[in-house]
């Protein structure tokens, strides 16, 4: 990250684009991916034809890399967090496996993504889904109280990534998972790509290595960490490559 750009400036560049993305899908039907170009079609990324039917209209706004639900193994009964919930796409999904002894918390700092998904969930009966305003390095959730935390292609976003991971770690009960799909760097980045805020908000700018994100786990305490590429090709550049992310709390 260049050292001109401040984490806010970067919190800012990131909260339009997604307020943004948040109206014209309200407005027209469909919204960015974190290429602004088009909508990533969801069976793209690893979400099958059922799992895009059984979620509310409009849920899906084709704003990840992955599919983190699956990678998560969700089980009855389970407390699931996730990261930069969006529209609330893969709550919905986790809410349907955590069943109504479970309970899934959304956590978005942009106030147009968390209005909607509140709609979404009130329109609907979610009634074990929860949408909270908050940044991901700072959960609004209690310690020692998550069993599983996912997210999908959000923690890039992040302007301190440590400070994600150390934040994770505190809302984990022990024994809890962390199941992430994102983007990380695969290669040399020219230094005017990384001093792009657009690019930062097109989850490309802020993507670290492989090497770079392991070590902010074990540093944070993780355990049985995996980072490991998918192997699936989007449309972010050569720079980047999705990514599954997962970690354990002793």
């Amino acid at each position: 990250m260049s050292q001109q750009i401040s984490q806010e400036d970067i919190r800012d560049s990131v909260r339009k684009r997604y307020a943004r993305a948040a109206r014209q899908q309200e407005s027209v039907g469909t919204a960015s991916c974190c290429d602004s170009s088009a909508h990533v079609d969801a069976t793209r990324l690893g979400y099958s034809a059922e799992d895009i039917s059984s979620a509310p209209e409009g849920a899906e706004m084709g704003l990840g890399c992955g599919n983190p639900v699956a990678l998560a193994s969700l089980q009855p009964g389970e407390v699931v967090v996730d990261l930069g919930s969006g529209g609330g796409f893969d709550c919905f999904l986790a809410s349907n496996r955590v069943g109504p002894t479970g309970r899934v918390i959304g956590v978005d700092m942009t106030p147009e993504m968390v209005s909607k998904a509140r709609r979404t969930a009130d329109s609907k009966g979610f009634d074990n889904v929860d949408f909270r305003l908050g940044e991901i390095e700072h959960l609004p959730v209690a310690d020692d109280s998550v069993d599983v935390i996912m997210s999908n292609c959000v923690v890039n976003l992040s302007p301190d990534k440590p400070g994600v991971m150390r934040d994770a770690f505190r809302v984990l009960r022990s024994g809890g998972r962390l199941a992430i799909s994102d983007l990380l760097a695969v290669g040399p980045m020219p230094d005017e790509v990384r001093a792009d805020l657009d690019r930062y908000a097109e989850c490309v700018s802020g993507a670290v290595s492989a090497e770079e994100l392991e070590g902010w786990m074990n540093d944070a305490g993780f355990v049985d960490v995996i980072v490991a590429p998918t192997g699936a090709t989007l449309d972010e550049g050569p720079w980047v490559a999705p990514f599954v992310i997962e970690g354990r709390k002793p």
